[in-house]
């Protein structure tokens, strides 16, 4: 009696928000995982190495710190039934000015990188992330991914709309790849510097919250393990239609109204330091999924409420850690 070969994943940005949850999911589902994460200073290494803290002791689960621009995880590829390709040099604001060499590099140049790789080891398929800032301000919503323009408002938009014409190219070569538009993916172990993250954590300790803008603008918010689920039965699709598709959790909201639901749930309110808009924010996103649940069986199913509750539990359980940090 012969057994099944366990699938094997490769997950770039092992050690981040998404793809933690992404590495135990795969585990869950049974796959073996090797992570590869560069631990950028984009934020602490601590945070990183707590979001792998369910993965510590797995014996299907082995991490390389790499950074993808360099050599040395290359061979990482071979055998692998699929690449979650999730690495990124994140953040809107910050791709502004000097700083757009990371961006062009840990965005651009990294991802052709894995693209090449996958192609040489013969890698049947390569998931990985791209993002609503395509769309830029768009004219009308919500956003549908063969119709609607792509005309990023930042450096950072620019770098993923590339990726997308490169993930293009390999696929003319053969490749197989699937790119999936996050719409503000939210939840526990979110980076610090998103928006939800900096409510939740001014709430539990009291401090100040800087707004950016009126409160008017809107996302279409999706939970973590929405997004996972996506991305997953991305990787099992056995036909897809279009090389790219939006992954957004149907609950388009203003920032007001997370600001206004979570001082609900937590009860109390939040000090705000108004400020004005800035570059590169887009007044709103929304996103048309009906490709997404057609071809990958794909539905949101994490309510805003309940998603925003969940985020800020977790940030409440780690007051007494960073406490016994400081």
């Amino acid at each position: 009696m012969t057994s099944t070969p366990r699938r094997r994943a490769v997950v770039t940005g092992a050690a981040g928000f998404i793809g933690s949850h992404l590495c135990e999911r795969l585990l869950s589902d049974g796959w073996s995982v090797t992570g590869i994460d560069c631990f950028t200073d984009y934020y602490p290494r601590a945070d990183k190495l707590a979001n792998l803290t369910e993965l510590t002791g797995e014996p299907r689960f082995d991490l390389l710190e790499r950074d993808l621009v360099r050599e040395g995880w290359e061979e990482s590829f071979a055998g692998a039934t699929a690449v979650f390709h999730l690495a990124a040099q994140a953040g809107v604001r910050d791709s502004f000015g000097a700083s757009f060499g990371y961006y062009a590099s840990n965005n651009l140049v990294a991802t052709q990188r894995v693209f090449e790789a996958a192609e040489s080891a013969g890698v049947a398929r390569v998931v990985w992330a791209s993002s609503s800032s395509v769309y830029g301000d768009a004219e009308a919503h919500p956003c549908r991914e063969p119709s609607t323009p792509t005309r990023p408002r930042s450096p950072y938009g620019v770098t993923k709309r590339a990726c997308e014409d490169l993930a293009r190219v390999y696929r003319s070569h053969g490749l197989a790849t699937v790119g999936l538009r996050y719409f503000t993916v939210y939840g526990p172990r979110q980076r610090p510097d998103m928006a939800m993250r900096r409510i939740c954590d001014a709430l539990v300790t009291g401090g100040r919250f800087p707004q950016f803008g009126d409160g008017s603008q809107s996302r279409d918010f999706t939970f973590v393990t929405d997004a996972v689920d996506a991305t997953v039965r991305a990787a099992h699709a056995e036909t897809t239609s279009t090389d790219v598709y939006n992954v957004g959790g149907g609950e388009e909201a203003t920032l007001s109204r997370v600001i206004a639901t979570l001082e609900r749930i937590a009860g109390r309110r939040l000090d705000l330091d108004r400020q004005p808009a800035q570059r590169g924010d887009v007044v709103r996103t929304s996103a048309e999924v009906s490709l997404a649940r057609r071809d990958l069986g794909w539905n949101p199913v994490v309510s805003l409420d309940d998603g925003l509750a969940a985020e800020l539990a977790w940030v409440e359980a780690r007051q007494p850690m960073e406490a016994g940090a400081a």
